[in-house]
């Protein structure tokens, strides 16, 4: 039996240490890279040895007490009701203790709620499941981007090992430049998500119909990631947010290939585009926004996310079919992709679903077509 014993105890010690030796970091929080990420994490330090000292002394006099005055020394339990003066200290120390922790609690969420005179200003469209980014003041302005995750589905489904990032890499990350101001404008598309980078000391709720605030000032170039902290539905653990901080000579040069992008990825909204065209844009669109619900087969997941292949939506009406993708299906997973995705993307993506898999409509949605079901 003391073997055995001997045996369970090496091995759960065993455990914890392998369990601590390959955390790390994760037994505090993430370096931070700003001023009021630093206040927050002096606050925590600082609670954390009053809340020590307060156990030491309380647990220190209670075992002591018990120690000492125990019953087969003879002592006896002492009878009384009240003592003014033990009540007056146990209630004035405490009183003490909660301002001097309240003061720099205070001036750092006062600090924290400062969004005035901000350099560069940012709103973050949460959607299920991923980020929008729309650059409203600053240099960069008008530059508009959706950044999602961009970790391999055979890591995600363990058909390969998962990399250093894993779950927390984005195919378009935020860019900011070092030392600057800048006011993060947080609101979401369809659910609650919140917006949340722990080595810049934010978190703020993005909620639809609501404009929230936040703000970071970073004082050190690197990449910095965090995630969506809200339950926002099936794939919350998919929505990382990544910002880059860089140099503001290579922000200067981000701002402008962003510009060029933009104009070379112009499209004719009236062009007229080809079956195959369509098809083979579809797909790619498919697979970046559809094919985590539906499935890359169609298939679908029933109930929840029903099959695409052979539904009436994507056999029937094609108007219907535009104002689904659109609009989305209130009450329902699916989301509204009329403000994440251009015409031409959408029209792509809606020809390739009427003519994929056992669907063979045979038919094509122009971009004109989503432009004029637009509301």
């Amino acid at each position: 039996m003391n073997r055995k014993l001997g045996r369970l105890i090496g091995g759960f010690a065993l455990a914890l240490y392998a369990g601590l030796t390959s955390a790390g970091y994760q037994l505090n929080f993430q370096p931070p890279v700003t001023r009021i990420a630093s206040e927050i994490y002096d606050l925590h330090m600082l609670m954390m040895y009053v809340i020590l000292v307060i156990f030491c002394l309380v647990f220190g006099v209670m075992f002591y007490s018990i120690y000492a005055h125990r019953k087969s020394v003879g002592h006896k339990a002492a009878q009384f009701h009240e003592n003014t003066t033990v009540e007056i200290i146990w209630t004035v120390i405490p009183f003490l203790i909660l301002v001097g922790m309240a003061w720099p609690a205070t001036k750092t969420l006062i600090a924290f709620k400062d969004t005035s005179n901000p350099d560069i200003t940012i709103k973050a469209t949460g959607y299920q499941w991923k980020w929008g980014y729309d650059y409203i003041k600053g240099e960069g302005e008008g530059i508009a981007f959706l950044s999602a995750l961009s970790t391999p589905q055979d890591q995600i489904h363990n058909r390969k090992p998962k990399e250093e990032n894993y779950l927390l890499e984005v195919d378009n990350p935020l860019v900011v430049p070092v030392g600057k101001k800048v006011r993060v404008l947080t609101t979401a598309n369809d659910v609650i998500h919140s917006f949340w980078v722990p080595a810049f000391g934010i978190k703020q709720d993005a909620i639809p119909g609501f404009v929230r605030d936040t703000w970071f000032r970073a004082d050190k170039e690197g990449t910095y990631r965090g995630q969506c902290a809200e339950l926002c539905g099936k794939d919350h653990g998919f929505m990382p947010i990544v910002v880059e901080v860089v140099s503001e000579d290579k922000y200067k040069q981000w701002v402008a290939d962003k510009k060029k992008q933009a104009s070379a990825a112009a499209e004719d909204p009236n062009k007229q585009w080809t079956l195959a065209e369509l098809q083979a844009r579809g797909e790619k669109v498919y697979a970046a926004n559809c094919a985590a619900c539906h499935q890359a087969s169609g298939k679908g997941l029933p109930p929840a996310f029903p099959a695409l292949d052979g539904s009436k939506i994507a056999t029937g009406d094609k108007a219907a079919h535009i104002e689904r993708v659109l609009d989305g299906k209130p009450g329902t997973a699916m989301a509204a992709f009329g403000k994440q995705l251009s015409d031409t993307d959408i029209a792509a993506v809606i020809t390739y679903e009427r003519n994929g898999w056992g669907n063979k409509k045979g038919d094509l949605v122009q971009p004109a077509e989503v432009k004029a079901a637009r509301k």
